[in-house]
């Protein structure tokens, strides 16, 4: 699997996007920074969107990526749980753009398919199983197979306490978040974020329960403080004696 970090920030900037992950050109998960990254070309390439959550910074280019489906008579298949459909569908029926759950009459540009927790569904040739997380708001992560067996689990946003998705996975690489550095720990915890101990933790119990620690690149990065951010992952890797990978966007990795 070819694997690119659209979006590896929280903020969006010239230089920074949001939460985007593209697999192998044509499956896409969370929707930060679909539209801005990628030609006319390259969208239509895309046979589906997985969203972890409805928070505006992980579903934000849906209404532009239909838009352009839109403009093409062609349609995307968007795969999360009903909490995001009913999201996006308050987006719509707010006629802030036109209903592409429902529009064009004859072919909308998204077909919204429901998603269970747990429950693998077979997604664009890919073996996707949605996980639980701890955020502050329902959110699945994804754990992404390929016909071969190599995979992936991007967490999208969470906070300590993964134990029961370990339970389920064992992935040759992991993606997740750390938000911001340790002196915000007690604020992010709250919120259902990482911070570079919290990941520690994780990565610790991780180990305990697994014997061992996946390739581990990370996300979600407040670009004000990713200086500060970077140092201390340097740290936890030290102190796991493990590498920790802060991605950019446009990074390439292979499983």
């Amino acid at each position: 699997m070819n694997i690119t970090t659209l979006g590896a920030h929280n903020c969006e900037s010239q230089h920074t996007r949001l939460s985007s992950i593209l697999v192998d050109d044509r499956l896409m998960i969370d929707a930060g920074a679909i539209t801005a990254s990628l030609s006319f070309a390259d969208q239509e390439k895309l046979a589906a969107v997985l969203l972890t959550h409805q928070h505006y910074d992980h579903i934000k280019d849906i209404p532009l990526l239909a838009f352009n489906r839109a403009m093409q008579w062609s349609a995307i298949d968007v795969y999360s749980t009903a909490v995001v459909y009913e999201a996006l569908k308050l987006l719509f029926e707010n006629q802030l753009y036109p209903n592409f759950l429902e529009f064009p009459d004859a072919n909308p540009a998204l077909k919204f398919n429901t998603v269970e927790p747990y429950r693998t569904v077979e997604v664009a040739g890919y073996r996707v199983q949605p996980l639980p997380v701890n955020h502050s708001s329902l959110t699945c992560g994804f754990h992404v197979a390929d016909v071969a067996g190599r995979n992936f689990f991007y967490t999208g946003d969470t906070g300590v306490g993964l134990e029961n998705c370990w339970q389920h996975i064992s992935p040759e690489l992991l993606i997740t978040e750390v938000s911001a550095p340790d002196r915000f720990r007690e604020l992010y915890e709250r919120r259902g974020h990482f911070t570079p101990g919290l990941l520690r933790q994780e990565m610790e119990n991780f180990r305990q329960l697994k014997g061992y620690l996946p390739q581990i690149v990370i996300v979600h990065m407040n670009p004000g403080l990713e200086d500060e951010i970077r140092r201390e992952l340097e740290t936890v890797a030290r102190a796991l004696d493990h590498p920790i990978t802060p991605a950019s966007e446009g990074m390439r990795l292979k499983v």
